[in-house]
């Protein structure tokens, strides 16, 4: 077992990681910014450093300074959490170089998984369907270009091969808009990846985002932990996820399970990590691998009963994987509201100091936040400040358990989007499930 882990991250993350260590008996060490120098949960871990200024940067994007950290600890792990580098393969690697271990993937299946087109290929090559797409980079050639689009037929979908989080893609209607799109595509792909290859897909008009959960030991043996349903969606975030999906056919859902556990041996995969399909007139098509910890663990963990960041440490320590896939199970529903620092009409940011945090509570009922009383929501990072997850035995009984959850919870001092999570959760197009992803930013315009 690792004896000391340094935790890559911050916010409710961090604190979900220093629970799973200290329920396993290794010690933690919490790195923090100078904007989150008073964050309650640092309290709570067993040895505390400063990595850095305010922005991110500087600090929790500082590779040097985090491995300076676990240096001058004693740490033999990084757990990345989610975001900031926890799918950056120059990090792992660098970890590894160092002598320590990357609570993850190895450092060449993040490189493998994070380049789209090989990513694909890797997929496709493993039997997991994809959209049709351009066959590889695109080509300079404008005459080249056009061919490719029509030869998959618009509308098509321009992407940024490093891309992620929405960002670095365009979608083409028609073929006089494919160039410009191209140009702005290359443009916005080298600022923000240091790399302007793109690539070209199919445009699905009406999909939901059906997402596949799995952990893998790296040594031979994968299970999938079931699907999640994260077609609530504004501008490509996700805002309520659940599990099951609703109305998908349980033969089909199984079909796709075994694919996926499959292709992760296949590719030697170590860790927990999520395969994120577009699905379509029933049918799956397969856009990105996550190769960490998602957001949206906490409604598996409901469902399943599989503490996913326990496994992961376990994992990283050089456990095998001793849950065959018979003993997973989905039982009940479990749906999670994301909890954001913003205003719930204009969706600008409301950093600030929360005044009085009161956390639901009850049956079924799991918030993941780092917030308290007189707690900072500094302006530098994302808005992400709670999770609200509800489990009942059906999805009827998370929904109305879920309402009461958010009734209750109380964020004073800024503002948040609760009021929008309840509208969600009141509309008729989401109770009765199965919407497509952009089915709530429709909802919004009305």
């Amino acid at each position: 077992m690792l004896s000391k882990v340094l935790i890559a991250n911050r916010g409710e993350i961090a604190l979900r990681i220093l629970r799973a260590c200290k329920e396993l008996g290794i010690a933690t060490v919490a790195v923090y910014s100078e904007a989150d120098r008073d964050q309650p949960y640092l309290a709570l871990a067993d040895q505390t450093v400063c990595i850095g200024p305010s922005p991110a940067d500087k600090s929790y994007l500082n590779m040097t300074a985090l491995l300076s950290a676990a240096s001058i600890t004693g740490a033999e792990a990084i757990h990345p959490g989610y975001g900031f580098l926890s799918e950056n393969a120059a990090f792992a690697a660098r970890i590894e170089e160092a002598g320590l271990t990357f609570i993850g993937p190895r450092a060449e299946t993040i490189r493998l998984m994070g380049d789209k087109i090989s990513a694909k290929k890797a997929m496709q090559e493993a039997g997991v369907p994809c959209i049709p797409d351009s066959g590889g980079a695109l080509p300079n050639s404008a005459k080249e270009t056009t061919t490719i689009a029509a030869r998959l037929g618009y509308p098509v979908i321009i992407k940024a091969a490093l891309g992620g989080g929405g960002r670095g893609m365009r979608v083409v209607y028609r073929p006089e808009e494919l160039q410009e799109a191209i140009n702005l595509t290359r443009k916005e792909a080298k600022l923000a990846f240091g790399d302007d290859t793109l690539y070209m897909e199919k445009y699905l008009q009406h999909p939901r985002h059906i997402e596949y959960q799995v952990l893998g030991d790296g040594q031979g043996h994968a299970i999938h932990l079931g699907e999640r349903d994260c077609s609530m969606q504004r501008r490509n975030q996700k805002m309520v996820e659940e599990s099951p999906a609703p109305h998908l056919p349980e033969e089909q859902k199984r079909e796709m399970g075994t694919i996926v556990a499959e292709a992760c041996i296949r590719i030697g995969y170590r860790g927990a990590g999520t395969f994120e399909f577009l699905y379509e007139n029933n049918e799956f098509h397969f856009i990105e691998m996550n190769t960490r910890l998602q957001v949206e663990h906490p409604v598996t963990e409901f469902v399943t009963g599989v503490d996913l960041v326990r496994w992961q440490l376990l994992i990283a320590s050089g456990s095998l994987l001793t849950l065959d896939q018979s003993m997973i199970q989905q039982q009940g529903h479990a749906i999670e509201c994301r909890i954001n620092a913003e205003d719930p009409d204009t969706f600008f940011p409301s950093p600030g100091r929360v005044n009085r945090f009161h956390s639901p509570g009850g049956p079924g009922i799991r918030v993941d936040s780092y917030l308290d009383n007189d707690c900072l929501v500094p302006p530098q990072y994302d808005s992400l400040v709670a999770k609200v997850i509800a489990y009942g035995h059906d999805r009827d009984r998370s929904l109305a358990r879920m309402k009461t959850a958010l009734q209750e919870m109380k964020i004073e001092g800024i503002k948040t989007n609760i009021p929008l999570q309840q509208r969600i959760l009141s509309d008729p197009g989401y109770l009765e499930g199965g919407m497509d992803i952009h089915y709530l930013e429709q909802m919004l315009k009305l």
